[in-house]
């Protein structure tokens, strides 16, 4: 007989874009009461007098302070990763035994540092793709949810892997209860690689070019062509890790951009709006890491990183 709990509550950490869409969805079903956002007392402050907003609907979010947290069955870290080392010490007090914790953060190292923390056996791998939400001042938009991807990290076997399955499963019919779009990979870590490789392209050329997805998406445009470049960069850095992508991936990435909002943008975009860091260490900083451990030249990454710097410099990051 299986002995994992059912998920009953959720705490959210982040309350960005991704945190506040997916802390509504799974709100509307389960109640205020069993859905926080949890964070320091300096974002406590600035929260709990904020008005926030899903698609122009006022949301009365449950915002707690992380020395008042509980224990929670289900962690979703839904905060950038400039902010994971912080994250990862105001969950403290809401991890117990049983909690079930996933990284929706971007990127391919988030899982091993949340593993290093609390253990490899709480932490189910995820990706979410699909997303064309936006925040600003408190107030989210979105017209696409996306999907949330969803698998077992390979190093688990036999009766661990066993015990992995039980929780992703608990976990998959928590949203299937909750209607959060999700999806389970039998290769969860090619599919963080080939959301990595989107995000190496798609990210960082909208700030570079400081556009929405429409802009990005005018074939034989430069922005287009400095994308797709970047994206098969990292497909060629896949392969000599032994992460098996192709052409399919970079085909399939771009047709799922056709599908978002044109005006709509990602992380980084807002980030160049509202003169904030971003999270080019993890995309083109992570890619030059790679391509030196290799002995590869990666000239997009390398273009796409100097300009981020020379953007953040300006505004003094």
């Amino acid at each position: 007989m299986s002995t994992t709990k059912d998920i009953k509550n959720v705490t959210i950490i982040g309350m960005g874009a991704l945190g506040m869409l997916l802390g509504g969805l799974i709100e509307d079903r389960i109640g205020r009461e069993n859905t926080v956002f949890l964070m320091d007392d300096g974002r406590y402050e600035r929260n709990i007098r904020a008005v926030h907003k899903i698609n122009g609907k006022r949301r009365d979010f449950r915002i707690v302070r992380a020395s008042e947290a509980e224990k929670a069955d289900l962690i979703i870290i839904a905060a950038k990763a400039t902010g994971l080392d912080e994250a990862l010490v105001s969950m403290e007090r809401a991890v117990g035994e049983d909690t079930v914790i996933i990284s929706i953060i971007n990127g391919i190292t988030s899982e091993q540092f949340v593993a290093e923390k609390y253990g490899a056996d709480k932490v189910i791998h995820s990706v979410a793709q699909g997303m064309d939400a936006v925040c600003f001042n408190n107030e989210l938009t979105y017209r696409t949810p996306g999907t949330i991807c969803l698998g077992i990290a390979p190093r688990f076997t036999g009766e661990e892997r066993r015990k992995m399955e039980e929780k992703l499963s608990s976990l998959a019919a928590f949203f299937e209860k909750t209607g959060v779009p999700y999806r389970l990979e039998e290769d969860i870590i090619r599919r963080q690689w080939s959301k990595f490789m989107l995000n190496c392209g798609c990210n960082q050329v909208c700030m570079v070019w400081d556009t929405g997805y429409g802009g990005m998406m005018e074939p034989e445009s430069e922005a287009f062509m400095a994308m797709t470049a970047a994206m098969r960069e990292v497909v060629v850095l896949a392969h000599l890790e032994g992460i098996d992508l192709g052409e399919n991936d970079v085909a399939e990435y771009l047709a799922l951009m056709r599908t978002l909002q044109p005006d709509a943008m990602p992380s980084m975009e807002q980030d160049r709006i509202r003169k904030k860091k971003t999270e080019v260490e993890i995309f083109a900083g992570t890619v030059k890491q790679l391509a030196k451990k290799h002995g590869i030249e990666v000239p997009a990454a390398d273009f796409l990183y100097r300009r981020i710097r020379e953007i953040e410099a300006s505004y003094g990051c």
